[in-house]
């Protein structure tokens, strides 16, 4: 059984999913991390008790400082040092060299939680089942607890998330005469109907964010992976069902009906059209207006014209929420102290103060029940949204709904695979059907070349 070697490569692999969180991209240097990991001589933080041991952790949300900060003034026993290793790739890369040298990485780290498997599979990660996770079971739900999950183990902490609803141009909804489509055959409609006036692009399907595409395939029953790590060796890949097969013919007709755009995302010139009317929706996550906002949307001409609503489905009748994006905190094998490297994992991003630091510019969506619960989160008149209370319309209900996804050791070269199927799809050599088809094909083949057994 090769696997555990081979993943390694797998891990190097920095995809453009990893954007998902640009809303939460780093701030500040990159705080070098050539004698970093478990050395807390290079915190970016000042630690004031310092006759505490200390936890080091990489981290790269921009108000990390302040929730250090929060936890180290509420806590005597430890200490956290924090480090900006980079954010997304730039971090995992560093976190990959350190696992494949046997030292240098922290003793926390973050990671979104469809990255956990890959370092998982390569006991780089500390199952914190009997670390204190009962004591904060109930502070999430089921979904957000089976997202850092691998099989029966709990390997990450969670953060935030980012529940997925339509984002949309109200002018542009005023103009042609439409109202939020409730359905996927009503968003088509609405597509149609404002291309048949000369209107703009409805929305858009990037072939650079597999794993917004991937969320849609779960939102209409599909189920790409089963694993458990207990059962060694073992995955069940199930990519060319009729479940996936439908999401992609259906978006395969928008392209080919020319009603929606194939411009990838977080990109310039993404931005400059979504600035510019070119797009009528936007089907994103929560953390969407934080990341809109950083990139200068609704700041001029579109300034008050943003509103928010639930995704469109297949059945009304039986909605079916979806998740994009989403980050933890996991606690490596290096750590010099799991106990204590827990208590960070769990505490950090945990109080009060640091969750409502978190949500009040809608920079991230903590999935702490705390907040979820909160009066103050839930009405809060969101003002990318020109005040309507999205929170309580739309992300809400999708994050409490959410029964989590399954992700594996091979989630990267999946969406690597899956970036060029889009792409086929979007320039009209494949079929949604061939492309989905094409893609088991990819996947099954290299998940057996890494020793798999895939059923």
């Amino acid at each position: 059984m090769k696997t555990k070697q081979v993943i390694t490569a797998v891990s190097a692999l920095a995809v453009a999913s990893t954007l998902l969180l640009t809303g939460c991209t780093a701030g500040g240097d990159d705080g070098s991390t050539d004698n970093g990991g478990n050395d807390a001589s290079n915190c970016t933080n000042t630690i004031k008790k310092t006759d505490a041991p200390v936890v080091t952790l990489w981290a790269w949300y921009p108000n990390t400082e302040t929730v250090v900060d929060n936890f180290n003034e509420q806590n005597d026993d430890v200490q956290v040092c924090w480090t900006n290793a980079g954010a997304g790739g730039d971090e995992y890369d560093k976190f990959q060299t350190a696992i494949s040298a046997g030292s240098g990485a922290p003793d926390v780290v973050m990671l979104e939680a469809d990255r956990i498997p890959t370092f998982q599979v390569q006991d780089a990660l500390v199952d914190l089942s009997d670390l204190g996770y009962d004591d904060v079971k109930g502070n999430f739900s089921d979904g957000a607890w089976k997202d850092v999950s691998v099989g029966d183990g709990v390997y990450g902490a969670p953060i935030d998330g980012g529940p997925m609803g339509m984002i949309y141009r109200k002018d542009i909804f005023d103009q042609y005469g439409i109202t939020p489509p409730t359905t996927w055959t009503e968003y088509e409609a609405a597509a149609q109907k404002v291309k048949d006036a000369g209107g703009p692009f409805f929305g858009d399907f990037p072939a650079n964010q597999p794993a917004y595409v991937t969320a849609l395939l779960y939102q209409n029953g599909a189920e790409p992976f089963t694993y458990d790590p207990a059962n060694e060796g073992e995955i069940g890949i199930n990519l060319n069902d009729d479940a996936t097969k439908e999401v992609l013919e259906y978006w395969a007709g928008l392209v080919s009906k020319g009603l929606v755009s194939t411009q990838d995302q977080f990109t310039p010139e993404y931005i400059s059209g979504v600035i510019g009317g070119e797009y009528a929706t936007y089907l994103s996550a929560a953390w969407a207006p934080g990341y809109l906002q950083g990139a200068g949307v609704g700041e001029g001409e579109d300034a008050g014209v943003w509103a928010t609503a639930p995704l469109p489905q297949w059945d009304p009748s039986n909605p079916v929420s979806v998740n994009w994006g989403g980050s933890a905190f996991s606690v490596t094998s290096q750590a010099k102290n799991p106990e204590l490297a827990a208590k960070v994992a769990f505490g950090v991003y945990a109080d009060d103060a640091s969750l409502k630091d978190g949500w009040e510019n809608q920079i991230i969506f903590p999935l702490n029940l705390s907040v979820l619960e909160d009066p103050a989160f839930v009405d809060a008149e969101v003002a990318f949204f020109d005040g309507q209370q999205a929170n309580k319309e739309v992300y809400v209900p999708a994050a409490n709904a959410y029964t989590g996804m399954t992700y594996t050791p091979i989630g990267q070269y999946f969406y690597t695979a899956f970036t060029k199927q889009i792409a086929a799809i979007n320039d009209g050599s494949a079929t949604g059907a061939e492309a989905a088809d094409a893609l088991q094909a990819d996947v099954v083949q290299y998940a057996e070349e890494q020793g798999f057994t895939v059923n």
